[in-house]
């Protein structure tokens, strides 16, 4: 059995354990040890993750089995569009995959943003992750790509569209 709540600054380590434990079998064909090492470093620190939360920058949800933590999403409304809502996190331990976990998430993500009003949903997938097929069989499609500056790396990413209106 999974619920899925909103995250508070407490779930802050658990998004960073969870990060930790997905992003080396997700990214370590693509991008090199370095990337990985210096991305966590930058963007999952649980200091920063508690930040977000608290100040309400991205709203994170957390998928719980059994009590116990395993997946994790967050999002927020795009500063240039607020009807265009990003998913700039959305990551699910291995064992937990293949549960439709990811899928409830964003399923949740576009029932909140469907309820403050937003027309679509973004989000940014490396040019090579596998998960495009994932994000497609849900319903988005590509809509750019762009390379984001992160310190002294690159990341080659897709930005994906859904159409969420109301």
């Amino acid at each position: 059995m999974y619920t899925i709540r909103p995250a508070t600054m407490a779930d802050a380590d658990c998004v960073v354990k969870i990060a930790h434990h997905t992003w080396w079998p997700t990214y370590g064909d693509i991008l090199t040890t370095e990337q990985i090492t210096y991305m966590l470093g930058v963007i999952y620190v649980s200091d920063k993750i508690a930040e977000q939360i608290e100040s309400g920058e991205q709203q994170y949800l957390v998928l719980e089995e059994d009590g116990q933590p395993v997946a994790f999403a967050s999002y927020s409304p795009r500063s240039e569009d607020t009807s265009v809502y990003k998913l700039h996190k959305l990551y699910c331990l291995a064992a937990a995959q293949g549960k439709g976990y990811g899928k409830q998430l964003i399923e949740a993500v576009v029932h909140a943003t469907q309820q403050a009003g937003a027309g679509a949903i973004e989000l940014n997938v490396n040019r090579y992750n596998k998960a495009i097929d994932f994000y497609k069989k849900l319903g988005f499609t590509i809509a750019y790509d762009e390379d984001v500056p992160i310190g002294p790396y690159f990341m080659n990413d897709y930005v994906m569209r859904k159409l969420i209106g109301n």
